[in-house]
């Protein structure tokens, strides 16, 4: 997202920190939580995920360390920061020391914060864009859009994570209070982005907004539709990758079009 703000195209940096937060951070985010919560039924796109070694766990460790070296060495003091707190949160949500996982609301706060808002404005930080007043709040949608999904992609988890003993958003609130949720979050998120949007680009920010009708109108259908089972692992993978398509299209075709 925060792509449509950086005024040169193909800005280096960007990218290359672009690489760096993806791959290296959230990549290993991903098999750090994984190493922990040893599922065996279908997470996030893999249906049948492969059994975590020790070895793993260290790895992706490595993977994050080796990010935050490179950003402490090339990255400016804010950029680093909104790293380290990502990677602390992504911790925290993952160590059974701490299993943030496991509690509800502070789940949705370290997704919302750490791959939503923190990632936007790192990358308003590598392309030297600044971090405005409007910007902040932007990235407050851009978090709370992102996050308003989450709790859906736990209903097929539903009895493994009772196993577990995490008490999810889902397990918590049921299909009413993630409706509820998704319902507000979506439509605040949305409306935060737009108006950030329209600072630099009013045709696209009223495009924006009209468009996110069609996803939130579906969502709610699906998520009407659900009982919990793990049979339903592709209808909400499949739900899941169209939005994020749609949203990663969306925010293609508008750089291009601002030029």
């Amino acid at each position: 997202m925060s792509w449509l703000w950086v005024g040169d195209l193909w800005n280096t940096n960007f990218w290359l920190q672009f690489l760096n937060v993806h791959f290296l951070l959230f990549g290993g985010a991903t098999a750090f939580n994984s190493f922990w919560d040893k599922d065996e039924g279908p997470i996030g796109g893999i249906k049948n995920p492969p059994k975590m070694s020790e070895w793993m766990r260290w790895a992706s460790l490595g993977f994050m360390i080796i990010g935050a070296l490179w950003a402490l060495l090339t990255q400016s003091l804010v950029f680093n920061l909104f790293y380290l707190f990502s990677l602390l949160l992504f911790w925290l949500y993952s160590t059974p020391l701490a299993r943030w996982k496991g509690k509800p609301e502070l789940s949705l706060f370290v997704i919302g914060i750490s791959t939503g808002s923190n990632a936007f404005w790192m990358g308003l930080e590598a392309a030297d864009a600044g971090i405005s007043m409007m910007n902040i709040f932007t990235g407050i949608g851009v978090a709370l859009v992102l996050t308003s999904m989450y709790p859906i992609s736990q209903y097929f988890q539903i009895e493994e994570d009772r196993e577990r003993g995490d008490k999810t958003f889902t397990i918590k609130y049921g299909k009413r209070g993630v409706l509820r949720f998704f319902i507000s979050a979506f439509i605040i998120g949305v409306a935060l982005v737009s108006n950030g949007l329209y600072q630099i680009f009013p045709v696209a920010a009223w495009i924006f907004a009209g468009a996110s009708i069609f996803p939130l109108v579906t969502v709610v259908r699906v998520i009407n539709g659900l009982s919990g089972t793990e049979q339903e692992y592709k209808q909400v993978m499949v739900l899941k990758f169209l939005t994020s398509a749609s949203l990663v299209l969306s925010i293609v075709i508008f750089r291009l079009w601002i030029g």
